[in-house]
Parts: C-alpha cells; sequence; structure tokens
C-alpha cells in the first residue's frame, strides 16, 4: 500500500511522491524563543518526529531542518521586561530546548538555524524581491507587495479582499495595502539590528523561514510543516514571497498539526494554563507524553489534561506489561503458538496500513495492543518461551517505529508489584467484610491500569493485562 499524506494546500490526501527519490527534504517551524518551551511545543515537535521515523522506516533519507526564531517582537519585548540583551535571552531558550529534544528522544534535525545568524542571506532575498518588483521600501522598512501575487491566498483559501490586519500584522498608513507585510523593520532603541542597503533593522517574520528553508534545502521542498495556527498568515506569507522569487512551487506537501488544548480551551499564556515541558517532565516519563500525542491524529486538536495523562500512562504500562509475560516451557501449545504466529503478523500489516494513511498513530497503537492482548493470551494459553519472545521483539520493534522505549523504566520506578499485592490483599478483606461496593472500585481501577483480578475460592491473583 502506498504511503498517503493529507496535503493543507489541497485538502486532500495525495500518494506521497518526492522530489528526488529516495530523499525527502522537510523544513519544520520550531519554537519562538523567548520563553520556556512548553507542552505545545513539545507535540509539534513530536509529531514531525514520528513522521520522520515512518519515512525512514520506509526506505527515505530525511533531510530535517528546523528553525529557532531567536529575532523577533516576542523575544525583544521579553528581554526588555526582564533587562536582559534579547540575543542572550534567546540563546538561554535554544540550549533548554535542544535538551528537551533529547530527553523526549526526538531525533535531531540535520540543521537548526537561528535568525540571527542568517542575516546576510535574508538580506540578499529581500534585495531581489524588491529588484523584481515584488517589495518596496518605506523610510528604512521594506514591504512585500501582496498584490504582485496573483495566488495569493491559496494556503488558507482567503480572498485578499477579506483579510484583515490580525496576529502579526501591523497597521501601517504607509503600507500600499493593509495585506502587505513587513520583510525589514527599520532599527528601534532598544532592538537588535543590522546594517542594511535600506539602512539597520532587523528582518520582518515571515521572511525568516522562506530565507532559512532556500538557504539550507533549496527553491523547492517535499514538506513544510508547523502547527495550524501557522497556517495564516506566516506559511501564507512564506508562499508568496518565496515563490515570487523563484517562479516554483515552494512546497509539495504542507502538513500541520493540531493545537494542544487544555479541556478544549487553546493552549495559552494569556489564559493562564501553559505546562512548560521541563514541569510535564519533571511529574511525568516522557514517553508519557509522546504517548498522549500517538493516541490523537495529529491534524486534530489534541486536548491535555489529568485524565488524558493518566490514560496515556495507563497505556505505556499495558505495553511494557507484555513484555513480562513469560513461559517456562520452550516449545508450548501448537494451537496457541500459531494463534499468536497469526496475530503478529496482524499487526505488522495492520500497522503499516494506519501508518500509510497519513500516519494515523491511533489505528497503528491499535495493532500494538491487539498484539499485546494476543501476547498475554498465549502465555495463559501455554504458548513457548521462543514463541513469546518473538511476539515481544515485534511488539517493541513496532512501538520503537513510533519513538516509544518500552525496555526503559521509569525515572526512579521500583517494582509495583508490591503494591499490587498489597491492594490486592486489602481487596479480599473489603470482600470478606462485604464491601463489594469498594472492593469492586479496587479491581476496577487496577483494569484501567493494565491490571486484570482474577477471583477463585478464597484467593484472588492478579497478572499484567
Amino acid at each position: 500500500m502506498a504511503l498517503k499524506v493529507y496535503n493543507t494546500l489541497t485538502h486532500q490526501k495525495h500518494v506521497f511522491e518526492t522530489l528526488e527519490p529516495g530523499l525527502v527534504t522537510m523544513y519544520v517551524c520550531g519554537p519562538t524563543v523567548y520563553d520556556h518551551g512548553h507542552v505545545g511545543h513539545a507535540m509539534s515537535s513530536l509529531v514531525f518526529d514520528i513522521i520522520r521515523r515512518y519515512l525512514e522506516h520506509k526506505g527515505y533519507r530525511v533531510k530535517h531542518v528546523m528553525n529557532y526564531t531567536d529575532v523577533d517582537d516576542k523575544v525583544i519585548k521579553r528581554a526588555a521586561e526582564l533587562g536582559v540583551d534579547p540575543l542572550s535571552l534567546a540563546q538561554e531558550h535554544i540550549s533548554e530546548y535542544a535538551q528537551h529534544i533529547e530527553d523526549l528522544n526526538i531525533l535531531p534535525a540535520d540543521v537548526y538555524p537561528r535568525v540571527s545568524r542568517e542575516i546576510d542571506f535574508i538580506i540578499g532575498m529581500v534585495k531581489s524581491l524588491i529588484d523584481s518588483g515584488h517589495a518596496y521600501t518605506v523610510d528604512g522598512d521594506v514591504y512585500f507587495r501582496v498584490s504582485s501575487d496573483a495566488e495569493y491566498g491559496k494556503l488558507s483559501g482567503r480572498r485578499r479582499e477579506e483579510m484583515q490586519a490580525g496576529a502579526r500584522l501591523e497597521v501601517d498608513p504607509r503600507k500600499e495595502d493593509p495585506a502587505d507585510f513587513a520583510l525589514w523593520k527599520s532599527s528601534k532603541p532598544g532592538e537588535p539590528k543590522w546594517d542594511s542597503p535600506w539602512g539597520p533593522g532587523r528582518p520582518g517574520w515571515h521572511i525568516e523561514c522562506s530565507a532559512m528553508s532556500l538557504h539550507y534545502l533549496g527553491e523547492q521542498i517535499d514538506i513544510h510543516g508547523g502547527g495550524t495556527d501557522l497556517i495564516f498568515p506566516h506559511h501564507e506569507n512564506e508562499i508568496a514571497q518565496t515563490e515570487c522569487l523563484t517562479g516554483k512551487s515552494f512546497a509539495t506537501f504542507w502538513i500541520h498539526n493540531g493545537m494542544l488544548q487544555f479541556t478544549g480551551e487553546k493552549m495559552s499564556k494569556s489564559l493562564g494554563n501553559v505546562v512548560t515541558i521541563r514541569e510535564f517532565l519533571d511529574a511525568h516519563e516522557a514517553d508519557v507524553l509522546r504517548m498522549v500525542v500517538l493516541n490523537g491524529s495529529y491534524r486534530s486538536p489534541l486536548i491535555f489534561n489529568d485524565d488524558v495523562v493518566g490514560q496515556a500512562e495507563a497505556s505505556l504500562e499495558r505495553l511494557r506489561g507484555a513484555l513480562r509475560a513469560e513461559s517456562d516451557v520452550e516449545d508450548g501449545d501448537d494451537e496457541a503458538e500459531a494463534a499468536l504466529d497469526s496475530q503478529v503478523r496482524k499487526s505488522l500489516e495492520g500497522f503499516e496500513a494506519a501508518m500509510d494513511d497519513d500516519f494515523n498513530t491511533a489505528g497503528a497503537l491499535g495493532q500494538l495492543f491487539d498484539l499485546v492482548r494476543a501476547i498475554n493470551q498465549g502465555r495463559d494459553d501455554g504458548a513457548g518461551a521462543s514463541a513469546l519472545k518473538e511476539a515481544k521483539e515485534q511488539l517493541e520493534s513496532l512501538a520503537g517505529l513510533l519513538g516509544l522505549r518500552l525496555s526503559a523504566a521509569a525515572p526512579d520506578a521500583v517494582s509495583a508489584a508490591p503494591f499490587i499485592d498489597l491492594l490486592v490483599e486489602i481487596r479480599q478483606d473489603l470482600r470478606a467484610a462485604g464491601e463489594y461496593s469498594l472492593s469492586d472500585r479496587i479491581r476496577d481501577r487496577l483494569g484501567e491500569l493494565g491490571v486484570t483480578v482474577e477471583d477463585s475460592r478464597g484467593a484472588s491473583t492478579w497478572r499484567l493485562s
């Protein structure tokens, strides 16, 4: 089955084909480093890590670029509030995010460009846009002339007459058109600045990513990624300035991940509901956050709350629990082993089919859990050690394609067995005392955590399900 990927530009799934056989060029918009990275940033990085891992599984070499925006209004504002140098503040958060990438088991990009190191290339691009009539200067500022691009709005589907100044679009009476956007901003006191043909200043937001993508991946790329909040105006403007400069189609596939939301409300610092990556990792294992992402569709809003995190923790433990399934015999029951082998093959095929359908990670996880059930059933039905070992290796291999580390123990983890034994013992005492409601509650909660309690005459036993 061919891999099909949803393209925001066409609003359809298409068979994935690359500009150069065997190579994927992928540019992903990284964080604006004015504050600590939050779980929404991590979600985007995890989504494109999962996509990259699967593309590599399909045999592609992925050339991956993720930028850091270290010259930006938000960086400058935060630095002024703290009384520090903007580039020093940005460097502090870049270093922190680089550590988060390692902690979250995200494959490193080939290049991590940052705006402050690409100024010469950006100036050259702006100059070319002016020379070709797609940009104009006003008092040391440079604006892109939106009217020069007949296809402007093709990504977001917005018509020019419907567009109004919005997030990160400046209202300026000097502009020819309210939709025109800044390519270069003249310097203001206390801001970082560089010399340019139009006077000292700094780049506008949108030109930065176009320049870095052009510099490191060339005029045309296979994938441009980022969050849905970037579709307009950022990615719309990237397309306009890049394609007007090169005369070529910029990216074949535009892939956007949905936003992280707290119980249906968009995560934002202004609402006070932001959880930093460090706060999350101080309280949870890194793979729990990956499991939260895998449980949903990358294109849909992702609900984030304690219940969702708890379910992810339980799901991760269910996967790991299957690796502890053991048999006392090498060669076991033939029928049990045949059933287990059949599910291994079904899970391999089902996993690939799900991921080939626009990286359907929830469907892929479903195949893993089918295999978990088969492993546990095979153990109970008398499958031998060799058959169980092979099935567990396949489970771990498939999980690894998603970036999950099933063999890794949680930090500071200890064996849960003594605590489960204690809960089962207390439950037996409650049953003996006729407290069936509370004993059932303990059984049900253990079940949610992947522990099956089985009652027989005079005793209760448990196993990881």
